[in-house]
């Protein structure tokens, strides 16, 4: 398989994750002209967000949501 590996640095704290070539490519054009220098601080973005969002499903209800949940139930009569 034709793939980029970048490399562990372990001064950075970083590690070594491996993508399909032409990916990577895609990725490289992508990013030309945003605020991304380069595709390992893209992909470092995409993660921390899709991390993020999965951290917030696990959370469920804020107690906020409960809350309102709780008032919609009562002014419907079910509660």
């Amino acid at each position: 398989m034709n793939v980029v590996t970048l490399r562990y640095m372990p001064e950075r704290h970083h590690t070594t994750i491996t993508i399909p070539r032409v990916l990577y490519e895609k990725l490289n054009t992508a990013i030309k002209g945003t605020g991304f220098s380069s595709v390992s601080d893209y992909v470092t973005y995409v993660m921390r967000e899709i991390t993020a969002s999965m951290e917030e499903e696990k959370k469920g209800f804020s107690k906020e949501d409960e809350e309102r949940v709780k008032k919609r139930l009562k002014a419907l009569g079910y509660v």
